[in-house]
């Protein structure tokens, strides 16, 4: 099995920083595209920053010019740098990953259990 395990959430005032990571473990041959997503209470998942096993990232609007994500291979690891957060950026955050699984070769998604960010004063 492949298991995802974020870390890193937290209460931060507007206007600070936080970091947020995810590590990849398990029956793993290949990572494939990784991406964090976000649920608020009320709203539907979203997703949040993705970026590509080449390194090629994609944002969502709302968060472009202030999240960054960065991934390390050799660690299985993926990062979310969040500057400037804002209250509206309060919610559960969630890693995604596409793996090629070791065990049978085939290539599954998979999901963390989420990490809280809140963003208030």
């Amino acid at each position: 099995q492949v298991q995802l395990v974020e870390s890193g959430g937290g209460l931060v005032q507007p206007g600070g920083s936080l970091s947020v990571s995810c590590a990849a473990s398990g029956s793993i041959f290949r990572i494939g595209d990784m991406g964090w997503f976000r649920q608020a209470p009320g709203k539907q998942r979203e997703l949040v920053a993705s970026i590509a096993s080449g390194g090629s990232t994609n944002y969502a609007d709302s968060v472009k010019g202030r999240f960054t994500v960065s991934r390390d291979n050799a660690k299985n690891m993926m990062y979310l740098q969040m500057n400037s957060l804002k209250p509206e950026d309060t919610a559960v955050y969630y890693c995604y990953t596409r793996v090629l699984n070791s065990l049978n070769f085939t290539w599954g998604d998979y999901w963390g259990q989420g990490t809280q960010v809140a963003v208030s004063s």
